[in-house]
């Protein structure tokens, strides 16, 4: 499910989202959201840390680290919120 980007009061620091394409970056936090949650269902992000987090976005296929753009905690706080999001995105209705 997309949703509408993220951004922060800093202008440098805006977080996006866009359309997949072949590779993504630390900003795009929706499609890493999305693409833990294909690649990792069985983890559960909210007891993940931080470390673990960056290394699982890290060896994702496709993700490129984009020069200018390192990840910080703010970044890793909206991936991971947007991991919890599709995770409930994709859990069969209860009724």
């Amino acid at each position: 499910m997309r949703r509408d980007a993220e951004s922060s009061s800093e202008g440098s620091d805006e977080l996006r989202t866009m359309a997949k394409s072949d590779t993504f970056g630390w900003l795009d936090v929706e499609i890493i959201g999305e693409e833990l949650a294909e690649h990792h269902p069985d983890k559960d992000p909210v007891r993940l840390g931080f470390v673990d987090l960056r290394k699982l976005v890290e060896a994702l296929p496709g993700f490129r680290e984009e020069p200018g753009h390192p990840v910080n905690e703010k970044i890793l706080e909206h991936i991971q919120k947007f991991w919890i999001e599709e995770r409930e995105d994709r859990r069969p209705d209860d009724d």
